[in-house]
């Protein structure tokens, strides 16, 4: 199918019953993809300055052990993980149904992973073990309009 962002989800994604980028308006789980709205307000060079900024945004948080070369598209049923709080209740921060940017990065010398994620309004850092077992918020916060 075709994507508005030029990448070929479709080939890539395991689940078929999205309905496709275009057929849905860019909303192809029933929820806003980050790229194909991207697209829409300011083309492919804005894509690829959007992916960029953020790559430098999470880099720029001065987190030990977390460098990120690029970012990928993740639906959001993928990395919604449940975050357990201080007060012993557990919480989602995402959406099943959006289409984020996000990337996992190893920890050196650990089982555990870095996961980011972020939309046009917040930044999410976590750490996790195989799988998505035992996530941690490392960080989570609202970012300015770009």
């Amino acid at each position: 199918m075709e994507c508005y962002c030029g990448t070929d989800c479709c080939a890539s994604c395991g689940e078929k019953d999205c309905g496709g980028c275009v057929p849905t308006g860019g909303r192809p789980f029933g929820g806003q993809c980050v790229a194909a709205e991207c697209v829409r307000q300011g083309g492919a060079q804005a894509l690829a300055a959007a992916r960029e900024r953020l790559v430098a945004e999470f880099n720029a948080l001065g987190i030990h052990g977390l460098h990120l070369d690029g970012l990928n598209l993740l639906h959001g049923a993928f990395v919604n993980l449940e975050y357990p709080l201080a007060n012993g209740s557990r919480v989602k921060l995402l959406q099943d149904e959006k289409i984020y940017w996000g990337n996992q990065v190893e920890v050196a010398g650990s089982e555990r992973c870095f996961g980011v994620v972020a939309d046009e309004s917040m930044l999410l850092v976590c750490r996790y073990g195989c799988g998505g077992s035992d996530p941690e918020i490392i960080l989570y916060k609202k970012r300015t309009s770009d």
